[in-house]
């Protein structure tokens, strides 16, 4: 089986497919199609692999591809050393991961001058030959024979000897995997704090004296332990138990060597087999599993990173409304900005009804009038510092429209991001002669009206869902928050004629420069009237045509179907659709009865399958459907504005904003998320809290413990005679994630604790894996 048949069948393996509908997906991909093409447009090509699958297999895919370049890297160097045996070739060949080929490669690899190495020079090497081969001899005896000029005493001779079985001992690929899964099964994480770091680390006090399973870690608190001990605050440790441990590891590395008795040479070697695991194979495995567990850790930090951000992302927007922005302030007073329905600024302004100017009146006119004069329809209001306050504000001034008038709906946003938005080069861009503080109004209300359209002017890893995101690999998590804003653009679908480049640059085959080439274009031109004139852009070939039209929408263009998912290849499939029913495709679209009446194998042809049939049914059904949730808002109860105001058994209403691997944090409208631990969650056990809640679920919340002094809420889900876990999911909320201001600074407050048994108190002790730590 060559190379790329084994890797076809391994990632088979890995993601529930056939071998043959992964080669059809890679041969696309190495074509420049991108992953939500290939899920949507390509069906039949790989028999259904949805986006999911497809991302699986595209990282799976560098993974074992660079895995292959390195096999033939160290066959080539061993071959290169006149060592490559038939065996050894095999064991390459059978390598299933990187760790594997390197132990393989260990006693071949080129290395630095070791004790070893001289002690061969020294001609030690057949009497650790002849200790092996005769253990009935006492080695002290058979060392005498070889003191020369260099090894001038038996003891030399012997340690010589015992360099040399121990540097083979620490190259035996069959011995180090057997040692690497007796450690996994079998060690400990331990950490201690640094003499005379206590009162500098005291944030990560919970992990000054702790131990814990290795293979069992949580990310959040490897995480800590990782960054405790990067800052010296700790020192970490990975090891069996010392009772048993060193025994059995001793055994194991016996087992290797051979020894069954109890002859001269064998207790000889018992003593090397111990002293190898203590002053040797122990550190490297403690290494390796250190290693092991980093990755494993950032893996899983960098998927609920990733989790939580799609949810951000498709979260429900608010749609084409004239909404006013507000970003709370005390002394330098509240930003205000007028979006239109567009999402296009009509007026800004600062209002100053707090400290040191306590100009309500004047702030009250001054909100009243962008209201009446824009026919303001919502009105967002930034999350941070003084949020309540300025909603309350809000609440009195709009108490004073006429009775007739139909007020404007107060709606709390997240703020994240918003800060970095607004002294971005983008936003310079956008609103070159606006204030700074002023661009993050502006950002508020658009992100009300449309999350993904606003999110995506803000670098994935500043929006603030993750957890540690500073500590892993930043690579890794970018590429993966990537491939998160890629998705989430490409399902919900791009207005060809009103996205900014910062969003176009997502859809799939375009890109940075070929976004701003449209927008270029747009406005030279004017709007497009069809998909077909986007051939026109400079830079923009057919490639780029098939991987982006279909995800572009024209609403009342020269083309129909422009405005719908239906890609442009498969028109004459749609025209035939609507000419077996006899009508205008105008009238036909949206016909949810005649359309379902048909029967999508009659349309199927060589070139479209089934799968494409159906979709362009669907799309027909409801063109153009966005397929994120109804807007719907969190209401805060009034009088609870503080962390003071909390009472245990309050009934609360909150949104979710962030999901870790130990439970969800609620904002329910007192500048401090809640913890809902994820042992109460439901009346259920929960594993994993995303089968419960997710980022921006409005949810009904009881507060079970509140601590003032440090800063925390515990909060249950628990049905305790109220409403049951179903019913308190009410349904996804609007506000993006917690980031920016309030929900910032509780996530860089909140002090790294070690896991507690029992209630509320190990939920909160459990919160240590707040963002920006």
């Amino acid at each position: 089986m060559d190379t790329s048949a084994q890797i076809f069948e391994t990632i088979a393996g890995e993601i529930g497919a056939q071998p043959k509908q992964v080669a059809a997906a890679v041969g696309l991909l190495d074509e420049g199609a991108t992953v939500p093409f290939v899920a949507r447009y390509r069906k039949e090509v790989t028999g259904g692999l949805d986006d999911t699958q497809l991302r699986k297999l595209s990282e799976r895919l560098v993974y074992l591809r660079e895995m292959e370049d390195r096999r033939k890297a160290i066959v080539d160097s061993i071959k290169s050393q006149g060592k490559l045996t038939d065996e050894l070739a095999r064991s390459l060949a059978l390598a299933k991961t990187k760790a594997e080929l390197e132990d393989i490669y260990l006693p071949y690899k080129p290395k630095r001058r070791t004790k070893a190495m001289i002690a061969r020079e020294n001609g030690l090497e057949p009497l650790i030959d002849g200790i092996l081969a005769d253990r009935a001899a006492v080695p002290e005896a058979l060392a005498a024979g070889y003191i020369t000029d260099t090894v001038k005493t038996v003891k030399e001779a012997l340690d010589g000897a015992r360099d040399i079985l121990m540097e083979r001992l620490a190259e035996n690929a069959a011995l180090l995997g057997e040692l690497r899964a007796f450690m996994k099964a079998e060690a400990f994480l331990t950490s201690k704090v640094v003499a005379g770091q206590e009162e500098k680390g005291a944030k990560f006090s919970d992990y000054f004296d702790h131990r814990e399973p290795w293979a069992s870690v949580p990310s959040h608190r490897a995480l800590a332990m990782l960054r405790a001990s990067k800052e010296e605050v700790v020192s970490l440790d990975i090891a069996p138990d010392p009772e048993t441990g060193p025994a059995r590891a001793g055994q194991i590395i016996a087992n290797t060597i051979g020894i069954s008795g109890a002859a001269p040479g064998d207790k000889w070697l018992r003593a090397v087999a111990d002293w190898t695991w203590r002053v040797k194979l122990s550190i490297t495995m403690m290494i390796d599993l250190l290693g092991d567990l980093r990755a494993r850790a950032q893996d899983e930090a960098i998927a609920v990173f990733a989790r939580n951000l799609r949810d951000l992302l498709l979260a429900a927007p608010a749609g084409s409304r004239p909404i006013l922005g507000l970003d709370p302030g005390i002394r330098t007073g509240v930003k205000a900005a007028v979006v239109d329905s567009t999402g296009k600024l009509l007026a800004t302004d600062t209002l100053y009804p707090f400290q040191p100017k306590n100009d309500v009146r004047g702030a009250q006119a001054s909100l009243l009038r962008l209201v009446t004069q824009h026919n303001v329809e919502l009105i967002a209001i930034g999350n941070g510092t003084a949020s309540r306050e300025t909603e309350r504000f809000v609440a009195d001034a709009l108490s004073l429209l006429p009775k007739e008038a139909k007020a404007p709906t107060k709606v709390i946003v997240s703020e994240a991001g918003a800060s970095v938005y607004s002294a971005s080069e983008l936003a310079a861009k956008e609103f070159p002669e606006l204030d700074v503080s002023l661009r993050g109004a502006v950002s508020i209300a658009r992100r009300l009206q449309d999350p993904l359209a606003e999110l995506v002017k803000i670098e994935p890893k500043s929006i603030g869902v993750g957890q540690y995101q500073h500590d892993v690999d930043q690579y890794q998590l970018g590429r993966s928050l990537g491939a998160v804003v890629e998705d989430a653009v490409n399902a919900v679908g791009v207005d060809l004629n009103t996205a900014s480049a910062p969003l176009l640059a997502y859809v799939s085959g375009l890109g940075t420069s070929l976004a701003e080439a449209i927008v270029e274009h747009r406005h030279a031109n004017g709007a497009f009237r069809s998909r077909q004139e986007l051939l026109k852009v400079s830079r923009l070939g057919p490639k780029a045509f098939q991987q982006s039209a279909g995800f572009l929408r024209i609403r009342d263009g020269e083309e129909p179907l422009d405005a719908s998912a239906v890609h442009p290849e498969a028109y004459g499939v749609a025209r035939r659709i609507v000419e077996s029913c006899g009508r205008d495709i105008r009238s036909l679209m949206g016909d949810t009865a005649k359309l379902r009446a048909l029967k999508p194998q009659d349309f199927v042809s060589e070139a479209f399958g089934l799968p494409t049939v159906k979709d362009i049914l669907a799309e027909l059904e409801k063109p153009g459907r966005d397929p994120r949730p109804s807007f719907k808002t969190a209401t805060f109860t009034d009088g609870v504005e503080t962390i003071k105001d909390l009472k245990p058994g309050m009934q609360l209403e909150g949104t979710v904003t962030n999901v870790a691997a130990f439970g969800a944090f609620v904002d329910i409208g007192v500048h401090q998320d809640g913890l809902v631990h994820v042992s109460q969650l439901a009346d259920r056990f929960v594993k994993d809290p995303h089968e419960v809640v997710k980022a921006g679920d409005i949810v009904r919340v009881r507060v079970v413990e509140v601590d003032v002094a440090r800063n925390r809420i515990g909060l249950t889900m628990k049905k305790d005679g109220g409403e049951s876990a179903r019913e308190q999911r009410l349904a996804r909320g609007t506000q993006p994630d917690p980031k920016g201001s309030r929900q910032a600074a509780k996530y860089g407050s909140s002090k790294p604790q070690a896991p507690a048994q029992g209630g509320l108190g190990a939920a909160l002790l459990e919160a240590m894996q707040r963002k920006g730590r």
